[in-house]
């Protein structure tokens, strides 16, 4: 019972990765232009380390590699922005 709340506490926090990656999008444009590359090469590191963490089994470290994988990649996804005239 305690593992499958754990596994929710962190399917909750990856869910909540999204909206957070949207935020940084809209208020980092020109950092992320600039930096694309190295986000990209960072959403591949994440995802090495979500499946080296899978084999070692350990939790924590799926999670954090998959939120960091969810957060650079909603950032790459640039929306865009309105100006007011």
């Amino acid at each position: 019972m305690q593992e499958i709340f754990k596994i929710l506490i962190g399917i909750i926090i990856l869910i909540l990765g999204f909206p957070i990656g949207n935020l940084l999008a809209r208020y980092t444009q020109e950092e992320l232009k600039s930096g694309k590359i190295w986000f990209q090469l960072l959403i591949i590191l994440s995802l090495i380390g979500a499946i080296l963490s899978l084999i070692f089994k350990q939790d924590a470290i799926l999670f954090t590699c998959l939120f960091i994988a969810i957060v650079t990649s909603r950032s790459l996804v640039i929306p865009k922005v309105k100006k007011k005239k």
